[in-house]
């Protein structure tokens, strides 16, 4: 595994759950989306463990719609908690780039 893989295996439940706030998705969706914003470390297998994590915390909801052409599809909705916890993950990322920011470019604020 690589070191960006690895950066972002940290990241990815806070990633998630962001999608998910603005518009319910399914998984394929999800990993679609993520792939055009420049996260295309991210499969369709490695999100499915980490959904029903989110969905057994209480985060988000699971629900079936019917497909033209083929079996329903499992999407996710955000749940009441998952908003909170979500404006949690931000404000904490937030804090966590900054420094890393400041560490990286030698103590100099930009």
């Amino acid at each position: 595994m690589d070191h960006s893989s690895q950066l972002l295996k940290g990241v990815l439940d806070m990633c998630l759950l962001a999608l998910i706030a603005e518009e319910p998705s399914y998984g394929y969706e999800m990993v679609d989306k993520l792939e055009h914003r420049g996260l295309e470390l991210v499969s369709g297998g490695s999100i499915y463990p980490l959904l029903s994590r989110l969905q057994k915390k209480g985060y988000i909801e699971g629900y079936f719609v019917e497909s033209s052409g083929g079996p329903p599809r499992k999407y996710y909705r955000i749940a009441a908690d998952g908003r909170v916890r979500l404006d949690e993950w931000t404000a904490e990322w937030g804090k966590l780039a900054r420094g890393v920011e400041e560490v990286l470019n030698g103590g100099i604020r930009g």
